[in-house]
């Protein structure tokens, strides 16, 4: 399969989306004897060339399906792509001996490739995550007949063709019914446009002069307990952590061993009690 994916990604729909469906289209149909002796040389043979041939002839029926989802406000080339994935896992998965056409047995796979990625993609907070809601969710879209609320009536209807309560229905078209909002203002907008984003309703706390105070308050007193720790160090110690910690250029533990005629392991032994008897001080 690696060379068909190859191929297909290579045609996969780009800015140009009628060129790709064009392409597709004029790729030739197989007649049943071809698909039947393609599909099984790809099943005994493992014949990646038989399966290119099954996918590249069946990437219009693809784009005959992406377009039934139009309705969900999704890019028609990603849907396409989507499928795509779909149809290659249906020839993978396909069974000459079962009697029956490769477009039949594909459009399970296409489709549900194309309901994960409405799933994904049609709400930033996910409308449908159990099977019975995914259900529910496709049902409903296509048995609604208007764009506003439905009534008790058609609530009820639904609610008993799908075999599910009217109060689950209305939770699903609520869902359905709500909008994602954009959290900045979108590119281009105008002062007037950018000040109603979400964005410029938050409290900006680095201008608030209590927190700044406060912060300002906090450094302060860690340096002041810093400093008295440090002042509480043998001058050996204040100088190591000195030198390793609160300088540009700092000094390496086998410098300071050549230095104090030690060992780097005892210079390392320094510099960790000394820091462990700051942390006590200034936690005290």
């Amino acid at each position: 399969m690696g060379t068909s994916l190859q191929v297909v990604e290579n045609l996969s729909p780009g800015q140009n989306l009628d060129a790709y469906v064009q392409t597709v289209t004029a790729i030739p149909v197989l007649s049943v004897e071809e698909e039947r002796s393609l599909a099984e040389r790809l099943h005994y043979e493992g014949d990646v060339e038989a399966a290119r041939q099954l996918v590249m002839s069946h990437l219009r029926f693809v784009v005959h399906v992406a377009k039934t989802y139009s309705g969900y406000g999704l890019p028609l080339g990603d849907l396409i792509q989507e499928g795509n994935v779909g149809l290659m896992k249906a020839v993978k998965r396909f069974d000459p001996t079962m009697g029956v056409r490769l477009v039949s047995f594909a459009v399970h796979w296409v489709k549900a490739e194309m309901h994960e990625f409405i799933l994904r993609n049609w709400r930033i907070v996910k409308v449908a995550t159990t099977k019975a809601q995914r259900k529910l969710f496709f049902n409903l879209r296509s048995k609604k007949k208007a764009l506003g609320w439905m009534t008790n009536d058609e609530v009820n209807a639904i609610a008993e063709d799908l075999g599910v309560e009217a109060k689950t229905v209305r939770q699903m078209e609520g869902r359905m019914a709500s909008v994602d909002t954009a959290f900045d203002a979108p590119e281009g907008a105008d002062d007037e446009q950018a000040a109603w984003a979400p964005a410029h309703y938050l409290e900006d706390k680095s201008a608030d002069p209590s927190l700044l105070l406060e912060d300002a308050n906090w450094e302060e007193d860690a340096q002041r307990r810093l400093m008295g720790a440090m002042a509480e160090l043998d001058d050996r110690s204040k100088d190591i952590l000195a030198r390793r910690w609160l300088t540009d250029d700092k000094a390496t533990l086998h410098e300071l061993a050549a230095e104090y005629g030690v060992s780097a392991e005892r210079i390392r032994q320094l510099e960790k009690n000394a820091m462990k008897k700051i942390r006590v001080t200034m936690e005290a």
